[in-house]
C-alpha cells in the first residue's frame, strides 16, 4: 500500500483544532476539509485547500458522543468537493478521549456516507480525523482498498503530526459486529 498523507495549508490545522475542541466543549464538533490529489506508486498525498466548519445549525443532533448532520449540510459539503473536484476529508472531535480512535458510532456513519460519496465524488479518496484532547487518528478510503488503511502522517505548520493508529489497531473490539 502507499504512504498517505494530509497537509494542511498554513495555520488550518490549528483552526481546525480549536473549531473542533473549543475551550469548555462537551458536544462533537464537525469541519469538512477539501483536497487536491497527487498520486504516485509510493505515495499518496492530500493537500488541504479548503474548509468547512460546520456550525452548531449544521447538525441534526449532537452529544459528547455522537453527531448527525442535516441533509442540507451533507448535500453542500459534496458539492463543494464536488465543485472543486477535490478529495474529501471529514473532521469530528472526542472532547473528552484521550488517545484518540473511532467509534463504533463513527463507523456506523462511514458505512452509510463513505460509499455514497466517494460515488458522488468520480472515487476521489475519502479520509476522516477525529480529534482527541491529545491526539488524532486517521483513516483513508480508496478504490484500491477494500476497507479503511491509515494514514501515516499530517504535516501542518511545518511540523509531522502521527496518528495514533489505535482504531486500526483494536478493530476487532470495535467494528466485528456479532452474526445471527
Amino acid at each position: 500500500m502507499q504512504n498517505a498523507t494530509i497537509t494542511f495549508a498554513a495555520s488550518g490545522f490549528d483552526r481546525v483544532r480549536s473549531h473542533l475542541l473549543p475551550e469548555n466543549g462537551m458536544c462533537e464538533e464537525a469541519a469538512f476539509l477539501f483536497a487536491h490529489i497527487d498520486e504516485n506508486p509510493d505515495e499518496l498525498s492530500l493537500n488541504v485547500i479548503d474548509e468547512m466548519l460546520i456550525p452548531p445549525s449544521g447538525f441534526v443532533s449532537r452529544s459528547q458522543f455522537f453527531l448527525e448532520l442535516t441533509d442540507e449540510t451533507r448535500a453542500t459539503v459534496i458539492k463543494h468537493a464536488h465543485d472543486l473536484h477535490a478529495g474529501l476529508i471529514e473532521c469530528h472531535s472526542h472532547p473528552t478521549q484521550r488517545g484518540a480512535c473511532f467509534s463504533w458510532s463513527d463507523f456506523h456513519g462511514f458505512d452509510e456516507f463513505v460509499p455514497h460519496v466517494t460515488w458522488r465524488l468520480g472515487g476521489r479518496p475519502y479520509a476522516a480525523i477525529v480529534f482527541a484532547t491529545d491526539s488524532v487518528d486517521a483513516l483513508l478510503w480508496t478504490r484500491k482498498a477494500e476497507g479503511p488503511v491509515a494514514i501515516d502522517a499530517i504535516q501542518a505548520n511545518g511540523r509531522l503530526i502521527n496518528p495514533t493508529r489505535q482504531t486500526l489497531a483494536n478493530w476487532s473490539k470495535i467494528y466485528e459486529r456479532c452474526s445471527i
